[in-house]
């Protein structure tokens, strides 16, 4: 699915950086996603197994630093972002942030200290200023700039607007890579509540049941995101993962096969149709 051959999976096994399992999570598949971006840049094996050592010692309620933090490569060394601090994981020593002033610059976007007016255009504005905030948030992600400089661009977007449910979904996900499981889910339920036909919000609320073992609510909640969005491929993808860890393999089949008709030629199509075409053979030699 990340298209990390068996070999290199099984290597980062034996080197600790993942745990060996015949089925993976959402947190194993970021922690993949992670490692296999740091072997991009060249990032040496031992330097990552150092760096993993120092944030578990460093960082007492980290227990897997290749899923719970942002952690990027800056040249030949690691990054890892904590606290609004870019850091060196094994010396500790601070990164000098180079987007520092771009943060500045968002930090004293003007903000009206007037009350809401009742009008529909005073509304319309702080709708259109809320969206501004959250793309500042998505863009700020998306660089690798500090977690908290996005977390308050998200919290400015639903201040002007409460009803932001992308900046609530998008706080759910920040918080569920920190293993913050009890903001998440809250942030995720706000989001329903603002927009209750928001499928990624109801998708979001799968992940993070599955995640907890909670299997029927997340089957309740990937059920639902199809409802409002029955094109919506990656809830038919967990839905067939869900039905194979419960051993419930005709719907395991039924969900494969219905993920395919929305995706036939991706990566991930290709694992699907890998998974499907081998429980079709063991329901045949049964």
């Amino acid at each position: 699915m990340l298209d990390v051959t068996e070999r290199q999976l099984r290597s980062w096994e034996k080197q600790g950086f993942v745990t060996a399992s015949k089925v993976f999570g959402f947190s194993d598949l970021l922690a993949l996603k992670t490692l296999r971006k740091l072997r991009e840049f060249d990032i040496p094996a031992r330097q990552i197994q150092l760096a993993i050592a120092s944030l578990r010692k460093r960082l007492k309620d980290v227990e897997h630093p290749l899923a719970q933090l942002r952690i990027t490569a800056e040249g030949k060394r690691i990054a890892v972002h904590v606290s609004g601090n870019k850091m060196e994981p094994i010396s500790g020593q601070l990164l000098f942030d180079f987007d520092a002033k771009e943060i500045e610059k968002l930090r004293s976007f003007p903000v009206s200290t007037t009350p809401p007016a009742a009008s529909p255009a005073a509304i319309a504005e702080k709708e259109q200023e809320s969206e501004v905030w959250f793309q500042k948030g998505l863009t700020l992600e998306e660089t690798g700039a500090p977690v908290a400089d996005a977390v308050a661009a998200y919290r400015k977007a639903i201040e002007l607007n409460p009803n932001a449910a992308g900046a609530l979904v998008n706080l759910g996900t920040i918080h569920f890579r920190m293993r913050k499981m009890a903001e998440a889910e809250g942030f995720y339920n706000r989001a329903m509540e603002a927009d209750p036909n928001y499928p990624l919000a109801h998708f979001n609320l799968g992940n993070l049941h599955d995640e907890q073992g909670r299997s029927e609510e997340a089957r309740k909640y990937y059920l639902s995101a199809i409802r409002l969005n029955p094109r919506y491929a990656d809830a038919y993808f967990n839905l067939a993962l869900l039905s194979e860890r419960n051993s419930d393999i005709l719907q395991a089949i039924g969900y494969w096969q219905g993920y395919l008709k929305l995706d036939a030629t991706s990566s991930w199509a290709r694992a699907a149709r890998k998974q499907l075409d081998r429980l079709k053979n063991s329901v045949r030699h049964k």
